[in-house]
């Protein structure tokens, strides 16, 4: 059985699909990009601060579920400029400081609304 997860301190779902679908003990967070949770706007901040605003957002998805950030088993980061990833992992370091999951990373043509970056998480209990 499986329950649709929603929290108003993440940003609303822009399309057919839920923010964060939980089954059988695991977490499936939708891809998240850089959306002020309150207006819905992309940030166009650098993107250190567009990283901290992606893990944050999942943060709160993680929380409404009752999960943590040291439930994650593995994420998937999409990048519109690989030369960004240096920049991306160390602020993503900073939420895995210990027992990092295992993780995907891939340079992508586009991304929704323009973003230069969307991640997504599975997390287990």
């Amino acid at each position: 059985m499986k329950k649709i997860i929603a929290t108003d301190k993440a940003p609303k779902a822009i399309g057919p699909y839920s923010q964060a679908v939980e089954a059988n003990g695991m977490l499936f967070v939708s891809g998240q990009i850089p959306l002020d949770p309150a207006t819905g706007a992309l940030s166009d901040a650098d993107i250190e601060a567009q990283t901290r605003l992606v893990m944050n957002n999942i943060g709160e998805i993680l929380r409404q579920a009752g999960y943590g950030f040291e439930n994650v088993v593995k994420t998937t980061c999409l990048l519109a400029d690989i030369n960004d990833f240096a920049a991306m992992n160390k602020v993503y370091g900073e939420y895995f400081p210990t027992d990092a999951p295992a993780r995907s990373a891939f340079e992508v043509k586009s991304l929704p609304k323009g973003a230069r970056l969307e991640i997504e998480t599975i997390a287990a209990k």
